[in-house]
């Protein structure tokens, strides 16, 4: 009974989390810790003992369901030296998925069943090291089986050991020995990203014309929820979204606009959203949280600073953030708009604050023509977060767009769809409502970009990161599209030398750039003096 609690405990996550661990029946370590308790004296210590290692396995099996759940989520692994910031946002996604209710019941109903494993587990190693120690046969054979789960643990761990032993591993072990190489690498990190910073210019203060090349036009910066290249390349989802964007080139083309089509590498996948955002900003490649950390404690500037030198008003439009958020203090942005000084009358869908089109609305009509006015040019960076897990409701795009105002237009929508607790249970009806999600953000922007875009207004349009690995499978690459919109033919075609294609579809055989690379290009690009790029607005547009 202990070897096998012992062993759903460490590998329990792996079957419930990823099918392909299922054909691991045993962990190693089982027989070697029964295998030790039936060594062992009997003392009072060993009563200790017992709950100490009870406590430690529980809590082993909880760091690898975390390990588990980050690779389905965040296609990377657990990383203990920067991942405990996470919990916090784990609590808040449960609560937006399933009610405040129910997510503080499954967190209590957690915490209590860890106990009654850690309880139950440490009595049963307490009864192994008392029946081993009998003068019976049951002695005997459990002090007989304890040497032989002991030599078993000991010949598995050494480097030939698990492929001698089909369908066995060893989650504990190699969790520990994982960890401990992510926290020595971890040490290393401050160093070679300084290194990295060496290379990264830390002002663009004296740019020649800088940014002149805009012509005080308005830039708009989107961010669309995990929109990745998978949207596209996979036939079950670019089914839904391909015909989406052969309505955006349509649509561009007859309201004179100019639409080109590239890709580039976000550094996350499946979340952490602000490490894309960083790293297109600053030009250094932000890929885990230490370094996002140091590039704020630097004091070296961003694009946001660039705008800002060239006479720019900067506004985040953040719809997503409910708390504080003194990393937007920190990037310097002139107003910052977050969920709680938004004017939003409409209901919240789940996760989702508010929908897309009143983001998009909320721009145009607050943002873009404030009450004061103001001379100065616009740059705005903005999140748009429809299509953020967990995909449920589905709205539609409204045809009045001066209906939205304050965003109460919405209230119908308040209880529609699918319950994300039943909707989830089913992984395919997860992923078709993944690309419905994505066509709605993207019929947003179309509708947004139709209405209110002409050539005083650049607008790139990107995906954050691609989807978790559970949407684009364990192989997909980190490349998002990258849309750029203008009613100035002369602004978009920059991008088009850069590698972009003219269209609402990348060039399958572009090499798609990293985001870190794009401030540097943006400003050495919009700046006197520029080889080669001409802004002005050609008969022929994209």
């Amino acid at each position: 009974m202990a070897m096998a609690l012992v062993n759903l405990l460490l590998l329990a996550p792996g079957w419930l989390l990823k099918d392909v661990q299922a054909h691991t029946w045993l962990a190693l370590e089982a027989p070697l810790v029964v295998g030790v308790f039936t060594l062992l004296p009997r003392r009072h210590w060993c009563i200790v003992l017992a709950w100490g290692t009870a406590v430690l396995l529980v809590c082993l099996a909880a760091l690898t369901f975390a390990d588990t759940t980050l690779r389905e989520s965040l296609a990377r692994p657990l990383n203990l030296y920067l991942d405990v910031h996470l919990l916090s946002s784990v609590g808040l996604l449960l609560t937006g998925a399933l009610g405040s209710v129910i997510a503080g019941l499954v967190i209590v109903g957690a915490v209590v069943g860890a106990a009654l494993f850690a309880w139950s587990l440490a009595r049963l190693l307490v009864l192994v090291g008392l029946e081993s120690q009998r003068a019976t046969p049951g002695g005997t054979h459990a002090t007989l089986l304890g040497c032989f789960g002991l030599l078993v643990g000991l010949y598995a761990a050494t480097d030939t050991g698990p492929g001698l032993l089909p369908r066995t591993a060893l989650p504990a072990l190699t969790l520990i020995e994982d960890q401990s190489e992510y926290f020595r690498h971890m040490l290393n990190e401050r160093k070679v990203f300084a290194a990295e910073l060496a290379n990264v210019p830390t002002s663009h203060a004296d740019m020649p014309g800088l940014l002149h090349r805009l012509e005080g036009r308005d830039v708009v910066l989107g961010f669309i929820e995990s929109y990745g290249m998978s949207a596209l390349n996979d036939p079950d989802y670019g089914s839904v979204v391909r015909p989406r964007l052969d309505e955006l080139h349509r649509r561009m083309q007859d309201a004179g606009l100019s639409l080109a089509t590239g890709t580039m590498v976000a550094p996350t996948q499946g979340g952490q959203s602000w490490f894309s955002h960083g790293s297109l900003l600053s030009g250094a490649w932000l890929d885990n949280q230490l370094r996002y950390d140091l590039l704020l404690s630097s004091g070296r500037e961003t694009l946001i600073d660039d705008f800002q030198r060239a006479g720019y008003r900067t506004v985040a439009l953040m719809p997503a953030i409910t708390m504080a958020w003194p990393e937007g203090d920190r990037l310097g942005y002139d107003e910052i708009f977050t969920y709680n000084n938004i004017e939003y009358a409409g209901p919240t869908l789940n996760w989702v604050t508010m929908p897309d089109q009143f983001t998009w609305s909320f721009l145009q009509h607050t943002i873009r023509q404030p009450e004061l006015d103001d001379p100065r040019p616009l740059f705005a960076e903005i999140g748009l977060i429809s299509s953020h897990a967990p995909w449920t409701p589905i709205l539609p795009v409204l045809d009045d767009w001066d209906a939205i105002d304050d965003g109460s237009v919405f209230a119908p929508w308040e209880n529609a769809g699918e319950r994300p607790v039943d909707l989830w249970l089913d992984t395919d009806r997860v992923r078709e409502h993944f690309a419905l999600s994505v066509d709605y953000a993207l019929a947003a922007m179309i509708g947004y970009a139709e209405r209110y875009l002409d050539d005083k207004t650049l607008l790139i349009v990107l995906g954050d990161h691609q989807p978790a690995p559970m949407i684009t499978g364990d192989n997909a690459s980190r490349a998002v599209p990258v849309h750029v919109i203008s009613g100035h033919s002369g602004l978009v075609r920059p991008f088009v030398e850069w590698g972009f294609k003219t269209g609402a579809f990348p060039d399958p055989n572009q090499m798609p750039h990293r985001m870190d690379t794009f401030r540097d290009w943006f400003v050495e690009t919009f700046s006197h003096p520029a080889q080669g790029v001409r802004l002005d607005a050609s008969p022929s547009r994209y």
